[in-house]
């Protein structure tokens, strides 16, 4: 484990962190995408997938412009909440509720991804980092609106839900 010395440390610590969570996000989409019954939901997860695979490659531009080697150090966080989706993949219930939890597991993953490069675009900001900030915002602001997407989806598929 690197000594962290500053906060250039930390902000390439947690870079580490993302790009690992995000590549490790890109194997389990389109698992949740097939595990997943409702069309606008599949569609979903494909389309983030897409979005994924763009935030993996501007991370590794954050690293270039840091002059930081690209590389990533485990996401055990990510790893959690990607096995709590594997779980939902794997319940016997009907598809409507098998969406349902896909959403809830879905939802934490976007929660801790906002929460991550919130954190790393506030770091960028204090150092003075301003193209990175751009390039970190941006992914943020996907992470965001995916959330939003799931909500919606959430809200029509709870609806069928109700007693």
């Amino acid at each position: 484990m690197a000594k962290i010395e500053t906060l250039r440390d930390l902000l390439i610590d947690e870079l580490m962190d993302l790009y690992n969570a995000e590549q490790q996000l890109v194997k389990a989409l389109p698992k949740m995408a097939n595990a997943a019954n409702n069309e606008d939901l599949k569609d979903g997860f494909t389309e983030h997938l897409a979005q994924t695979e763009g935030h993996v490659e501007r991370l590794e531009q954050v690293f270039g412009l840091l002059e930081a080697p690209v590389k990533g150090k485990k996401c055990k966080a990510m790893e959690g909440l990607i096995a709590e989706g594997e779980e939902k993949i794997d319940e016997d219930a009907s598809a409507t509720l098998k969406d349902a939890a896909l959403i809830c597991a879905a939802q934490k993953v976007e929660h801790y991804e906002i929460a991550g490069y919130g954190t790393v675009r506030t770091f960028a900001e204090v150092l003075g980092y301003d193209d990175i900030v751009s390039i970190l915002q941006e992914t943020l602001d996907e992470e965001s609106e995916t959330d939003e997407t799931l909500t919606a989806i959430a809200s029509s598929i709870n609806a069928e839900l109700q007693p």
